[in-house]
């Protein structure tokens, strides 16, 4: 007795952790500016090495550490959440978000 198995689907790419669409977010936004890795520490008063690995999404950084470099490259922490909850959505298949008559966030600008 044979039994056709169906075939299974591929499971579906998990999203991202919040430390990398955090960092991503954050890259984007200094890359559009052309800040440098090293100008934004320095502004931030976040060490160069550390800054880099929160942007690549091997570190979790804290609020205050986020405070100040979002501080350092002229957005807010909503700016930069606003950018982060847009990746969500996207990634769970719904269009882009935006909050009814407010203008683009200029992470979503910078983007």
């Amino acid at each position: 007795m044979t039994t056709s198995l169906a075939p299974v689907p591929p499971a579906p790419e998990p999203a991202p952790l919040l430390r990398q669409a955090l960092g991503d977010a954050l890259r984007d936004v200094r890359r559009t500016r052309g800040r440098t890795l090293r100008d934004v520490a320095k502004s931030s008063q976040v060490s160069l090495a550390y800054l880099s690995e929160v942007e690549r999404g091997q570190k979790e950084a804290s609020s205050e550490i986020i405070a100040a470099v979002c501080t350092a490259l002229g957005i807010t922490m909503l700016d930069l959440v606003a950018s982060v909850a847009r990746t969500y959505a996207l990634h769970e298949g719904h269009g882009p978000i935006r909050s009814a008559g407010a203008p683009p966030c200029p992470v979503a600008m910078a983007a």
